[in-house]
């Protein structure tokens, strides 16, 4: 069998972790609700947890990913929030369509929010996007921030005139079907791609990246979830001018080792919002911030999240605020 995932363990995030700590299993264990929702004649799917009196946290996966990859972070928010993760369309459980944009994708959101109850509460929801996701945050952001409490960006560039970003516009290759989940398993790479010590969060958004399909030899086999045309002349647009844009509250989360979004492109975004938004850095993560260090971005989420049921958002100084790292 192939050894999935990475093969060396990074210094700087020490050795493999192969079995799931308690507070992971504990978080599991509470299995949300599976709901969909009709979008522009497509079924979305989405998980949800807690109590739908409470104020409403949607969660919003990144190129390729889905709903799954919040499992084990949303539990630790349902004290405090009713929480949706949704799948978007064209993405893990939720219907494919002919044609995919980021207005659509924008609509999604508002629509399970919707759905969820989250506009039934006295508080506007607040939606937190991680990497793709978060672009898609940010068009809803400006297209219906008069709607939400706020939203939060994780490690989501947006990048200066004359530095390349946006999904390619690539020929469409239909996905391999493997013969068992084994061998699907031990293809399945983060993109971009990255190191990853927590080896058995890996291996459950894995598992819950495929899907059981008909083999055209016979039987059956494993195949990705993902549409593989989603990319196919997808526009991403002018995302410096939709950050800017924004019409409600709004953070920045980077990982402090991120390709993506290093210093200088938290600076240019941080610009881009007036310098009045915080750029939030967390310790030894990469750009799937969740995976690295998930209970440190539970920690940073909840105290921004608390912050903001506290404060009026006012223009601040020269600010980048870092999340000190428990050992």
């Amino acid at each position: 069998m192939n050894e999935p995932f990475d093969k060396e363990p990074d210094p700087e995030l020490g050795p493999f972790i192969d079995t799931p700590p308690r507070w992971f299993e504990r978080a599991l264990a509470i299995e949300p609700e599976s709901r969909f929702v009709k979008v522009e004649g497509t079924d979305v799917h989405y998980l949800h947890w807690g109590d739908p009196s409470k104020p409403g946290l949607l969660l919003v996966h990144g190129n390729g990913a889905h709903a799954r990859w919040w499992s084990f972070i949303a539990p630790l928010l349902a004290r405090e929030y009713s929480v949706a993760a949704i799948d978007i369309s064209g993405m893990g459980d939720s219907g494919w369509r002919d044609s995919y944009s980021l207005e659509v994708f924008a609509e999604e959101q508002m629509a399970v929010c919707e759905h969820a109850g989250f506009f039934r509460n006295d508080e506007s929801p607040i939606i937190v996007g991680h990497s793709f996701g978060g672009f898609v945050t940010i068009v809803t952001g400006s297209l219906y921030g008069d709607r939400l409490s706020g939203t939060v960006i994780v490690d989501s560039p947006v990048n200066p005139p004359g530095r390349p970003s946006g999904p390619p516009d690539h020929a469409v290759r239909q996905h391999r079907i493997y013969p068992t989940i084994e061998a699907a398993l031990g293809r399945f790479r983060l993109a971009p791609p990255q190191p990853c010590a927590n080896r058995y969060i890996l291996d459950y958004i894995a598992r819950h990246s495929l899907k059981q399909v008909p083999n055209p030899d016979g039987g059956t086999g494993w195949t990705w979830k993902f549409d593989p045309a989603i990319w196919q002349r997808f526009d991403i647009g002018d995302m410096s001018a939709r950050l800017a844009a924004t019409r409600c509250r709004i953070a920045i989360m980077r990982g402090e080792f991120s390709g993506l979004v290093p210093p200088e492109i938290g600076d240019y975004m941080f610009t881009l919002l007036g310098r009045a938004a915080p750029v939030v850095e967390i310790p030894l993560a990469h750009h799937h911030i969740m995976l690295d260090q998930p209970l440190a971005f539970v920690a940073a989420l909840r105290t921004l999240l608390v912050d903001w049921e506290h404060s009026k958002p006012t223009r601040r100084g020269d600010l980048i605020a870092r999340v000190p790292f428990a050992t």
